[in-house]
């Protein structure tokens, strides 16, 4: 079957099977290889990207259920959250392996888009479903902190 899918802004006419998780047609048939695989069942947030805007685990989202969907990955994510959550991300080092970092980004740009000065809580909450194996949890939420304060809101003018 045919679905269309709209990714990074462009729209992709793919012909998968409809229970294909949408991971593997990014990376596999899009070749956006960002998106990492961890788990393969929603626990890691390796494969977190954003769909109409909200942070989904691509690992077990089905082609069929994401088709017409506005779908933006680590490769395009942009705005102000990105842009500060990135260089935070660099200014506290946060990344050892990096293995988990494409998918902790895309949660945090989400959380700051919503919570533009989250609290400790809220970041934790947010944050809770992507597992680093290299356990930098508090660079991570001192780079969210950070980011905070430097994104462009009404709250916090950059």
């Amino acid at each position: 079957m045919s679905y269309q899918l709209v990714v990074n802004g462009r729209a992709h006419q793919i012909e998968e099977d409809g229970l294909t998780p949408l991971l593997w047609v990014l990376r596999d048939t899009l070749h956006l290889t960002g998106t990492k695989y961890g788990c393969g069942i929603a626990q890691c947030g390796a494969c977190t990207v954003h769909v109409d805007g909200q942070p989904m685990r691509s690992c077990s989202l089905p082609l069929e259920a994401a088709a017409g969907s506005q779908i933006v990955t680590i490769e395009a994510v942009a705005g102000a959250e990105a842009d500060a959550l990135r260089a935070s991300w660099v200014k506290r080092d946060v990344p050892q392996c990096g293995f988990c970092q494409s998918g902790q980004i895309m949660s945090a740009v989400a959380l700051l888009r919503v919570k533009s000065i989250p609290t400790d809580d809220d970041i934790d909450q947010a944050m809770s479903g992507n597992i680093c194996r290299c356990a930098t949890y508090n660079r991570i939420r001192a780079a969210i902190h950070d980011a905070a304060g430097s994104s462009s809101s009404p709250a916090n003018p950059a």
